[in-house]
């Protein structure tokens, strides 16, 4: 790994360097480069290149690197500022790959404020005898990439194809992992909806229908990338590469399907909670109307004798009283028979 350099004095490499190298013939130069070093050696076709890894670099930081290798400008200020759509884009003989990662956040259960993912981004410069990655956010380090393509001299000799293959393999494949695993949050959560217990608050769904929109948002635009890079019509794109691509591009496909189901799910169970809640809220009230018609009639009779007539049926008898709450008793018990036979009770 490359000694960090906080200046630029003597072309060094600014401090966002978090690894720098050299290949040929698919195989690391041993020793430190420096960027003067770099630009000496480097080889438009089939000779050395240069891979440079950044995280977060700022505008100054990466001034230098830009300029040693003419990156245009409008893919250097989205290196920087971060926070793009994913895209592929040619400027000249440099492609620039910009890939949204995604990380399965662990928790116990989805409640309301839940996060289940995060998502980081990683762009990838390719082109004459360079590789630059920029990494941001939680975007995962590349370091098991360098050295899984480092153990392949074969696919590493394809040049900044190769890394450009690779980073984007590496993070398709994070998109199935997490795809995996939110099918159990999905799973999960469905089977509490539909138990017979209480109803599941609906924000939960709702954080979860949010959070799936957010990897929804990361994975569905690289579609179209991946489709250019695997029909090998980009020259940048060796067709040994475009052949690999083809893979990533299929893995691609498979996590969007599984996003496309896993939105239909969703919003079937969130409609099937407001359902339920509706059904729930018309049997409460159906209960209520039926406590308040058995309610009703000793509250009418008790009414009626409780005004101050002086001639009322019975009020001098002594079997009126009994009378009337045996009448009040019988009359409330064929209310609450008819009640429970029709299922209000």
């Amino acid at each position: 790994m490359v000694a960090q350099q906080d200046g630029k004095e003597g072309g060094g490499l600014p401090s966002a360097v978090v690894d720098c190298a050299l290949y040929e013939d698919g195989r690391r130069i041993p020793g430190q480069v420096s960027l003067d070093t770099i630009m000496k050696r480097i080889a438009p076709e089939g000779g050395p290149f240069a891979w440079i890894g950044l995280y977060e670099p700022s505008a100054e930081q990466f001034q230098e690197v830009a300029e040693s290798f003419g990156l245009h400008p409008l893919a250097v200020e989205d290196a920087v500022h971060a926070h793009q759509r994913p895209k592929l884009e040619r400027y000249g003989d440099m492609l620039f790959l910009v890939l949204k990662t995604i990380v399965y956040v662990d928790h116990e259960k989805v409640t309301a404020t839940s996060e289940i993912v995060d998502t980081g981004e990683i762009m990838v410069f390719a082109g004459p005898g360079y590789a630059i990655t920029v990494r941001h956010g939680s975007a995962p380090p590349l370091d098991d990439i360098r050295r899984q393509l480092q153990d392949d001299p074969q696919h590493l000799g394809c040049g900044p194809a190769a890394v450009l293959h690779a980073v984007a393999d590496m993070v398709v494949d994070r998109y199935v992992e997490v795809a995996d695993a939110f099918a159990g949050d999905v799973d999960t959560l469905e089977a509490e909806v539909f138990s017979p217990d209480l109803p599941v608050d609906a924000g939960r769904i709702y954080q979860l229908k949010r959070e799936l929109l957010e990897f929804k948002r990361a994975v569905m635009p690289l579609a179209p990338a991946l489709q250019r890079l695997s029909e090998g019509t980009i020259p940048q794109v060796p067709p040994k590469v475009s052949t690999y691509f083809r893979d990533v591009a299929d893995h691609h496909q498979r996590v969007s399907e599984q996003i496309l189901t896993f939105d239909e799910l969703v919003t079937g169970m969130l409609s099937a909670s407001i359902a339920q809640l509706g059904v729930q809220q018309n049997a409460d009230m159906r209960r209520i109307s039926a406590w308040a018609a058995l309610i009703a009639v000793p509250t009418m009779v008790v009414g009626v004798y409780g005004m101050n007539f002086e001639y009322m049926p019975e009020l001098k008898s002594p079997y009126g009283y009994p009378a009337v709450l045996t009448v009040i008793a019988i009359a409330c018990t064929v209310i609450y028979r008819a009640l429970r036979r029709n299922k209000w009770l």
